[in-house]
């Protein structure tokens, strides 16, 4: 009959794909026994979200346990569980936020909204509960990519407002509040103040992840999103293209300067394959996003095809991973989103919100 030791023994070679470690390394094991008939129970809690490989995890284990003697059937419940993460110092985690990510670019043009609201999209479709900013105040153009133009979110109470809700994410946009036609002709402190109020007046609900779509550069916006708010980490977006790349790494030291943590590199239009022979071609040129990687030491989370349907689903207000959840497109964007999940699950927790309050008062 196998014993505790033998089993762990046996979880010590069952390696996660997506991390790289064992379940056991991990502490992602909890709830294990056996039982007198050779019954086994576990569950596996990731702390990351990935629906899309439960049933692969629990083949996966349970092909490592049933070789043990004596084990006779083997009961694996595979399950996530995301913590709130540290972010810069002098900071907590917003109110209905566990983890904020921004979503950046030094450039405009290189497809970060879209890689945003793609991303948002995969986490939530591997069983997160996601938000989406667009902070963007002179160009949002989230409420398009979501088939949300032209609707205006409700305030319960005068002073708050509620996310608007499309394709299981909540989403906030200036576009929501004003006219799809007028022009934003506002000076950077207007622009700023209209950031933090949209951040700090919707009512996010228990979110394990909120997405923020940067406007493209290092200007106001993002020193303010640096500096006031609790960001968990940042995911720069850039093209092969010598010019995205050296726009990209600004950003991208941007972000260091300021102590935020760079999760990764997302390469988009990586390269195109024709619709017609299939023949593939790097229009944009080949490898920098890598390189950049490698030379700031951070990780290359994906690369994304010069594709027209990725335009044609943000067009049509439902991007490629609700357009085509099992497509190739939406594969590679939550094979991303893992990896940027994994990347803030990596970091310490952060216990601000379990910490009492201490709370001064003359008796």
């Amino acid at each position: 009959m196998a014993d505790l030791n033998q089993l762990n023994g046996a979880l010590a070679h069952c390696v996660d794909a997506d991390t790289g470690r064992d379940y056991l390394a991990m502490k992602a094991v909890r709830e294990l026994a056996i039982d007198a008939a050779g019954a086994v129970s576990l569950q596996i809690v990731l702390p990351y979200p990935a629906k899309s490989r439960e049933a692969e995890i629990a083949a996966q284990v349970q092909a490592a346990l049933g070789k043990l003697d004596g084990v006779r059937s083997v009961a694996v419940q595979v399950s996530s569980r995301i913590e709130a993460h540290t972010v810069q110092r002098g900071l907590t985690p917003l109110p209905g936020v566990k983890n904020v990510i921004a979503v950046a670019s030094g450039k405009g043009g290189v497809g970060k909204s879209t890689t945003a609201v793609n991303l948002a999209l995969a986490l939530a479709a591997e069983g997160a509960r996601v938000g989406l900013l667009d902070a963007d105040i002179y160009g949002p153009s989230q409420p398009l990519m979501l088939g949300l133009q032209g609707q205006k979110p409700e305030s319960p109470d005068g002073k708050s407002i509620l996310p608007m809700r499309a394709h299981g994410i909540q989403a906030m946009s200036i576009g929501f509040l004003i006219d799809a036609e007028q022009p934003m002709v506002w000076r950077g402190p207007m622009v700023t103040q209209a950031l933090m109020q949209l951040l700090n007046d919707t009512r996010w609900d228990d979110l394990d992840y909120l997405l923020i779509d940067l406007p493209p550069g290092t200007g106001d916006i993002q020193l303010t999103l640096s500096q006031k708010v609790p960001v968990t980490g940042a995911v720069i977006v850039t093209t092969p293209q010598d010019i995205a790349l050296l726009d990209a790494r600004k950003g991208l030291k941007m972000f260091e300067k300021v102590g935020v943590p760079v999760t990764g590199v997302v390469e988009n239009m990586a390269m195109h394959i024709c619709s017609q022979c299939g023949h593939v071609e790097a229009i944009f040129g080949e490898g920098g996003g890598g390189r950049m990687a490698d030379e700031y030491q951070v990780e290359l989370l994906g690369q994304l095809p010069l594709e027209m349907s990725i335009r044609l689903a943000t067009d049509t207000g439902k991007p490629s991973v609700a357009a085509e959840p099992e497509g190739k497109v939406a594969a590679i964007y939550k094979a991303i989103a893992r990896k940027v999940a994994v990347k803030i699950g990596e970091k310490a927790k952060d216990f601000s919100a379990k910490m009492p309050k201490i709370v001064i008062q003359n008796t």
